[in-house]
């Protein structure tokens, strides 16, 4: 599967447009609904503060000497880290992302970030299931953007069958429908709201888009190759909250830990997978970190679990 530069953007765009109204993304926008469950959003592809992702965001925009606000939003690291949801009403923060989504270095942050968070993983994640069609990885990168794409990746494999056995376009058709009949019924209601997304690739799918050839109508706005030449680019539809994981004192525990560390075995690193996030582990993240061209920091957030083929 080869997506060419001008599907990845056309892709990119129909998402923007799901997100934000427009083709482009808004650098510097900060959304809050108190019944989304990802809280604060912010960004180009809104990233969640309860996703974690919005942390390690800023994290990283701070980290660079040429930042021109990281002296204002490095104090909220902690907050952000904690995943602190009375930001969602902090207007002082909300202004600042705003101010920082002009500066050009936020811009490259995010451009780099969302394509490490979104656009790679569902890349790689088409990759592995087998699709060919520009249309097919179109509908895994919204869903990683939405949210909850394993769940109803299983869903529909319960359903009908996997990708493979039953052919590509089949599978997308079964996989769009189980994906709208889900968020139509769900028990949030400004989720149900945007089964948009679902008809548009329906749409789509009549029209044997397959492709992505331009032009496109996309809720009413056409895209072509002038008005997809832009930056690339959310209510959110995660059902889970996964915390970050790193080295601490006392040591963090659990499955999520366990699961971290059997990929880290199959891969190749030799380490105990006892469910205990110790000097060990952390030591193999940072090399795996390295291996991958990741920021080496020991947090195992959604970037790295990408890497590590642990879908969300």
């Amino acid at each position: 599967m080869a997506v060419s530069e001008i599907q990845k953007k056309t892709a990119q765009a129909i998402v923007n447009i799901f997100e934000t109204g427009s083709p482009h993304g808004d650098y510097s926008r900060v959304t809050f609904h108190p019944n989304d469950p990802g809280h604060l959003t912010y960004g180009r592809s809104q990233t969640t503060l309860a996703s974690g992702n919005l942390y390690l965001l800023i994290k990283d925009y701070c980290s660079r000497d040429d930042a021109a606000f990281s002296e204002e939003l490095t104090p909220y690291l902690e907050r952000l880290e904690a995943r602190d949801y009375s930001l969602d009403r902090d207007l002082r923060f909300k202004n600042l992302l705003k101010m920082a989504g002009h500066d050009p270095v936020m811009q490259e942050v995010q451009d780099a970030f969302f394509d490490r968070t979104y656009w790679n993983p569902a890349l790689r994640c088409s990759k592995r299931l087998g699709m060919q069609f520009a249309l097919s990885v179109c509908l895994v990168y919204d869903s990683f953007i939405h949210g909850s794409w394993k769940l109803i990746k299983e869903k529909t494999e319960k359903l009908w069958g996997s990708c493979s056995s039953i052919g590509e376009k089949e599978w997308v058709k079964h996989y769009v429908d189980t994906r709208r009949n889900w968020l139509a019924g769900h028990s949030i209601p400004l989720l149900r709201k945007t089964v948009y997304r679902m008809d548009t690739f329906l749409q789509l799918i009549a029209e044997e888009k397959w492709n992505l050839e331009l032009p496109l109508w996309i809720r009413g706005i056409r895209l072509d190759e002038t008005t997809i030449d832009g930056a690339p680019l959310r209510v959110s539809a995660a059902t889970a909250e996964r915390r970050l994981l790193k080295l601490t004192i006392p040591y963090q525990r659990g499955e999520d830990v366990r699961e971290v560390q059997e990929a880290l075995v199959r891969l190749g690193y030799s380490l105990s997978v006892d469910g205990v996030f110790g000097p060990e582990t952390d030591r193999c993240v940072r090399d795996f970190q390295k291996s991958q061209g990741l920021v080496v920091d020991g947090i195992v957030g959604p970037v790295t679990r990408a890497h590590l083929d642990l879908e969300d």
